[in-house]
């Protein structure tokens, strides 16, 4: 019998606050019994569940896992500047003149993630 991944879990240090901003960003919902203040908050989406998870101790590497986003209904450079807005920050920009490549933000605390094309623009540029 193999095994299915119930949830990917982020070490953080403010759960809620953290999960409120993914949330938004993947139009996902916030756990009915999660607050401020709480050691950990749950984000359902129809893709994954992100459960965030309180971690006193400080980010000191990078990332040895990521997110990479697909937008479902706007271009990856709309997706980019709508997570900018939300607080996101830019981390690395890959895109390429052919209009190929990638976004590398990172979150309000530090985790990177990075933002591709959506499926249409794949399609259109196949």
């Amino acid at each position: 019998m193999t095994s299915l991944i119930r949830h990917v879990t982020l070490d953080c240090a403010d759960p809620y606050s953290l999960a409120v901003w993914w949330a938004e960003t993947l139009g996902g919902t916030l756990g009915a019994d999660d607050s401020p203040g709480d050691p950990e908050a749950l984000v359902s989406t129809p893709a994954v569940d992100v459960l965030f998870v309180r971690v006193d101790d400080p980010r000191s590497v990078k990332n040895r896992i990521h997110f990479d986003l697909q937008p479902q209904d706007r271009t990856r450079d709309e997706e980019v500047d709508r997570l900018l807005a939300l607080g996101a920050a830019l981390h690395g920009d890959h895109r390429r003149p052919d209009g190929s490549g990638w976004v590398t933000l990172t979150d309000p605390e530090g985790n990177e993630f990075c933002v591709e094309r959506s499926a249409g623009e794949r399609a259109r540029q196949a």
